[in-house]
């Protein structure tokens, strides 16, 4: 049986929200203006939207799990209840031997198991090379967003590059 669904994978710091570093408080959730709205709209055309992202801050000791969970809840809330479909986080600190760390496609080729995806359809959103980097190495097609570290990003790695999530839904759905 074969993969049946496409997706969106969502990196969240710096593309959903803005890039607060270290992010453990859910007052610090800023979603970025239109985001829900680009979101809605490709979940409406039939996209999975999943949230990939690195936490090396619970690695690191400067947050604990609980509290990446009540700002996992603020975003949640923020773009609206049911939006995304499922988040993948990485908590270990760069150095650390895993496979799920960001630019490794460990957390995005799980979700495509656990989803159903056709990853040859899907695309990856993100702000920093190594969303692309991950995007690539799973398969998917990837989009560079000028959000967060997107200016200072290497644009040669991203498929398309959109000033922002909505430039990135608009040519997606395009």
């Amino acid at each position: 049986m074969s993969a049946q669904f496409p997706a969106i994978f969502l990196d969240r710091d710096g593309t959903l929200m803005r890039d607060v570093d270290y992010c453990s408080d859910p007052k610090n959730v800023h979603v970025f203006a239109g985001a829900a709205e680009a979101l809605r709209s490709l979940k409406e055309a039939g996209f999975k939207l999943i949230v990939i992202t690195n936490q090396s801050g619970i690695g690191r000791g400067y947050m604990s799990e609980e509290n990446y969970r009540a700002v996992e809840a603020e975003l949640n809330r923020q773009l609206g209840q049911g939006l995304i479909d499922a988040t993948y986080f990485c908590p270990h600190a760069p150095g650390d031997d895993c496979s799920c760390r960001k630019s490794e496609p460990g957390m995005v080729r799980r979700a495509a198991e656990d989803h159903d995806l056709d990853l040859a359809k899907s695309f990856f959103i993100g702000d920093k090379e190594s969303d692309l980097k991950c995007g690539r190495a799973a398969g998917t097609k990837t989009i560079l967003v000028q959000t967060g570290y997107g200016e200072s990003a290497d644009a040669g790695l991203a498929d398309f590059v959109a000033a922002d999530l909505g430039v990135a839904a608009k040519f997606i759905l395009g």
